[in-house]
């Protein structure tokens, strides 16, 4: 399989406008006739579903195989003479319904395969898909929603419960879609236990691209027990670069904007008993006003706090503490946060985004690989290591220097994906 082919595995997307019809349009020469007294042959197609298929799933793609030519068109319709939109994949394996099929209904698939002398063949399949599965359906969440501006570290987040197994984690992988514009081709990479899976590019995301997703994963068969939810779509775009790097040896945060310093921010992390994570995390979620509930923990406290934003499923915050604003900058008293002061902490809200990047660095535990959206916390190597498809060997960072601040990426390790209310 060829470098192209690969690649398109993880970076195709479905077009949101309809499409009746759908194939390659690339400029071509004229075909130059055959050779005198050499027989001329019709390219051949083969389609799935297979003719007359039965119990189809509604996330059925059309697969097209074609000899001696390639494909100029594709037809979809249903029971009711209606034709569904949809595009091919890049890569010309199938054509993909541009959203699930319906259970219990009949669809026809005309294929037109042109060859290189204009010869044409059309391939007809009809099929039925299956009645609504009695499966349990996973359930999976896009942590990637519509119309918002994201930072240049957002990863793509979709979380499974229960885990996806690993023999299924290729076919979900191929339901999972990316484009982004101007184009920034990345891969997906799934935590050891299945329960997330994140999608980023070698590099920080440029300002202004637009990334569109789409997590088409209904009534998908997800090994022998599970079936796939829903079908879900977000478009959004990057904005300004903004990163922040949380040194414990001189308790300061350093805030940087288009690459340049621009603050130093004194902080408190966590005291001993509950230490702060190092690590590179990603900001998840912010609230102008939030409450902190660790009842039932070994440390219980109830405490409302202002301007907080999220970094680690257990709790991690950057946040106001006006209670510890003699602390900060000399000692840690948290319970794992980064208190700031109240003024500090309203300005952040102002100049940070969801996606925008925290590096923490000599505290005394490093981040859990999972425990937040961590895909920046381990090397592009290790990264692409989690593809459950292949990636194409010449999807490489940048070298090391020439993507300015922030730097290099850090190691990582076992997963956590539960949430957690804590803070402090």
């Amino acid at each position: 399989m060829d470098v192209r082919r690969r690649l398109t595995l993880f970076a195709v997307t479905i077009a949101a406008t309809p499409l009746i019809l759908a194939g390659c349009t690339a400029d071509r020469k004229p075909a130059a006739g055959p050779a005198p007294g050499r027989a001329v042959a019709n390219p051949t197609v083969t389609l799935t579903p297979a003719d007359r298929a039965r119990d189809v799933p509604v996330s059925a793609e059309v697969g097209t195989t074609v000899g001696g030519g390639r494909v100029t068109a594709v037809k979809l319709t249903d029971d009711k003479g209606k034709q569904l939109a949809g595009e091919p994949r890049e890569d010309g394996s199938s054509w993909v319904p541009a959203a699930p099929l319906e259970n219990g209904r009949t669809y026809t698939a005309e294929v037109t395969a042109t060859g290189d002398h204009g010869r044409t063949t059309v391939g007809r399949t009809t099929f039925t898909t299956a009645p609504k599965s009695t499966r349990q359906a996973i359930t999976s969440t896009l942590y990637f929603a519509g119309n918002q501006t994201y930072g240049t570290a957002m990863p793509v987040t979709v979380a499974f419960d229960p885990g996806i197994p690993k023999e299924a984690r290729a076919a979900v992988q191929r339901r999972l879609f990316v484009k982004t514009d101007p184009p920034q081709p990345g891969t997906w990479s799934w935590l050891e236990d299945g329960t997330q899976v994140y999608y980023r590019a070698p590099d920080f995301w440029k300002p202004g691209t637009k990334i569109s997703v789409r997590a088409g994963l209904e009534g998908l068969p997800i090994g022998t027990r599970y079936v796939g939810d829903e079908d879900r779509r977000a478009t959004s775009r990057i904005g300004r670069q903004v990163a922040l790097e949380i040194d414990n040896a001189t308790k300061q945060m350093s805030v940087f904007r288009d690459h340049k310093l621009v603050r130093k921010i004194p902080v408190s992390l966590g005291k001993p008993s509950t230490p702060s994570s190092s690590g590179k995390m990603v900001i998840m979620e912010k609230h102008q006003q939030t409450t902190f509930d660790t009842r039932g923990s070994a440390d219980p406290y109830v405490v409302d706090v202002e301007d907080a934003q999220r970094y680690t499923w257990g709790g991690e915050f950057i946040h106001a503490a006006p209670w510890s604003e003699g602390d900060q900058g000399h000692t840690n008293v948290s319970h794992g946060c980064a208190n700031v002061s109240s003024a500090a902490a309203d300005w952040l809200m102002g100049i940070t985004q969801v996606g925008d990047l925290i590096t923490v660095k000599g505290t005394e535990v490093q981040v859990r690989h999972g425990n937040g959206w961590t895909a920046w916390n381990v090397s592009w190597d290790e990264f692409v290591r989690g593809s459950a498809l292949p990636v194409p060997p010449g999807l490489k960072p940048a070298p090391v220097g020439s993507q300015g601040h922030p730097g290099a990426v850090a190691g990582g390790s076992s997963p956590e994906p539960t949430p957690s209310a804590s803070g402090g």
